[in-house]
């Protein structure tokens, strides 16, 4: 004789719904904040060359980035094999390189001007020449602050 007695007919209550539009309201702002859009879509080969003292760039807001190499596939037709200049999304002459550069820190804020980091991505195959002639018209404007980036590793590896 049990005192209590189980009710086995009784209904379980339904599940409350009315927060679900807050959660994914709260899940889509997070997300929207978080991502982080790609900039540049690559037109070069850019096999990056390792390195052993390297150093990792902190404000990204104060780089602008130009890329060395040979054309990929749809462009080496039309553009040839030998290494070429990109700096956004345009492919760019030596001449032009000062020029574009000049038009990319004017479009930076301007308390971040003084702090412009020129970030050189050269594939490890590229020419010694033409990225001399790059830093050449670097110094014409002033652009002093480069930066080479690499990938972390063993240095005997760019002598493939």
């Amino acid at each position: 004789m049990s005192k209590f007695k189980f009710k086995k007919n009784e209904n379980t209550p339904e599940v409350s719904t009315a927060s679900l539009p807050d959660i994914v309201f709260m899940l889509l702002f997070f997300f929207m904040t978080v991502t982080v859009m790609k900039d540049d879509s690559l037109k070069v080969v850019n096999e990056l060359p390792n390195a052993t003292e390297i150093k990792k760039l902190e404000k990204k807001d104060r780089v602008i980035t130009l890329y060395i190499g040979k054309p990929t596939k749809p462009f080496d037709q039309i553009l040839g094999e030998y290494p070429k200049i990109q700096i956004d999304d345009r492919f760019v002459g030596v001449e032009e390189v000062g020029s574009r550069i000049l038009e990319a820190i004017n479009e930076k804020p301007e308390h971040l001007r003084d702090f412009i980091t020129i970030s050189l991505k050269v594939d490890k195959k590229a020419a010694m020449g033409l990225i001399d002639d790059v830093k050449e018209e670097l110094r014409k404007i002033n652009a002093l602050k480069i930066n080479y980036t690499t990938y972390e590793g063993d240095i005997y590896n760019n002598l493939e």
